[in-house]
């Protein structure tokens, strides 16, 4: 058996979409020969937290924990909340008003100062975990870093240097899309983060992406990078997820369930004004429609939710992953949501690959890209560009009248999902650790 050390943030019982991809490849990684271990966070610093996925942790792995220098999510938020007001024009009244301003103001320079993000406070002791493991007899043959966040891939030089283990560099999402539009980065962040990408890949024997979108604009940043060490391995769905007996859809309401945090990358705007004209329009049709948001809603996506509650939409914020499966295997239809923004075609949300394995109708809001093509090659349901509210509002008034005359389909009958079973990308996963650990012998 090889052995892996899998440095992550996010772990259990911190919860979220991004703990899957590294939780699931240690579950199944030893099933194709390979031992893994991991190096996480002791205190981090996230918004929420899902005991349900301990379930996952392997009996017996070993994992590190290295603490960060972060203040508390909560403390974090009130001072990133904080930073728009500070920067304002309005002027101080009392005390405790100035202190809020000062407060606002350290933030953003704070923000702008910790390249290529806040988590960088983490780094001081993982490396220094880091580098004692890898100096002990327990040395792995492979170091696999998972980002975001991306200051995680700053420990891949001190692996090359210390000469013993391979590199794998695996992104979930996109560094240069996060530091160019999703994170409140200054100037200090736009100029490093490209010279920093470039040194931290230098370190890489070979590189991981979730969708091929991510690879091909990886290369053409990059061209010094070997297309043949640039490996694209998907996010897929884990069987064990979905009990052998799921509930149906009940027959009171046409319901149509989204799981998963709402972000400004994937607004529901375009939804929820389709649900409003239809209202408009159809009043009584419209009454048979529930609407229901699993997962946190971040604040500036809220002024669009104001006024639904009466219109059948529901926010039920956070549960447990293990209820979010029968959540949505009691809905008629699924969501899946990709707002426009700069780097949404080369997106696949986390999700879509349960909603696959699930097979319920999925109504895909995206613009034109990966995401809308895996739908339509695994004909998992309809795709409609995310803001086009008259066509969405179509789309729920044809369902909704079916859905009345007792046609609406209970399964979308997707063809082609097994390749994103767990099991299956952990065997991918373990060839790339291979090819890894040859190319750091030679």
């Amino acid at each position: 058996m090889s052995t892996a050390l899998l440095v992550t943030y996010m772990w259990p019982p911190s919860g979220g979409v991004g703990v899957g991809r590294v939780l699931k490849l240690a579950k199944y990684l030893p099933s194709h020969g390979v031992t893994p271990s991991v190096l996480t966070v002791e205190n981090p610093s996230v918004p929420v937290q899902d005991d349900s996925m301990l379930k996952d942790v392997p009996p017996g792995i070993e994992v590190l924990r290295a603490r960060t220098f972060e203040p508390s999510y909560a403390t974090k938020q009130a001072a990133w909340q904080s930073t728009t007001k500070a920067l304002g024009a309005q002027p101080a009244s009392n005390g405790a008003s100035i202190k809020k301003r000062v407060m606002g103001k350290a933030t953003a320079v704070a923000r702008h100062l910790l390249v290529p993000d806040p988590q960088l406070l983490w780094q001081p002791h993982a490396q220094r975990a880091l580098v004692k493991r890898l100096r002990s007899s327990q040395a792995d043959d492979v170091v696999f870093m998972t980002a975001p966040p991306f200051s995680i891939f700053m420990g891949a030089p001190t692996v090359r240097a210390l000469g013993k283990s391979a590199v794998v560099l695996d992104y979930r999402d996109e560094w240069i899309t996060i530091r160019s539009h999703f994170e409140m980065m200054g100037s200090l962040g736009k100029i490093l983060g490209g010279p920093l990408e470039h040194a931290m890949l230098r370190s890489a024997h070979m590189v991981t992406t979730a969708t091929d979108a991510f690879r091909e604009n990886l290369l053409s940043h990059f061209p010094f990078l070997d297309p043949g060490r640039v490996v694209t391995i998907e996010n897929g769905f884990d069987t064990d997820d979905f009990p052998t007996t799921l509930p149906e859809p009940q027959t009171d309401k046409f319901r149509i369930t989204y799981a998963g945090s709402v972000l400004v990358q994937n607004s529901p705007r375009g939804l929820l004004g389709a649900v409003r004209r239809l209202h408009a329009r159809e009043p009584e049709l419209a009454k048979l429609l529930q609407v229901d948001f699993i997962g946190r809603i971040v604040d500036t996506e809220l002024p669009h939710f104001e006024g639904t509650e009466r219109l059948g939409v529901r926010r039920l914020g956070f549960v447990p992953k293990d209820a979010v499966v029968p959540a949505l295997a009691s809905s008629h239809m699924v969501l899946c949501l990709l707002d426009e923004m700069p780097g949404a075609e080369r997106i696949y949300p986390a999700k879509i690959f349960e909603l696959l394995y699930l097979d319920r109708p999925c109504l895909t809001l995206a613009p034109e890209g990966a995401l809308t093509s895996l739908v339509r090659q695994t004909k998992l349901g309809q795709v409609i560009a995310p803001r086009d509210e008259e066509a969405i509002a179509n789309e729920l008034e044809r369902s909704l009248r079916q859905f009345k005359a007792g046609t609406f389909p209970k399964r979308a009958g997707a063809v082609g999902v097994e390749r994103f079973d767990r099991r299956v990308i952990a065997g991918r996963f373990a060839d790339v650790f291979k090819a890894a650990t040859e190319l750091a012998r030679r």
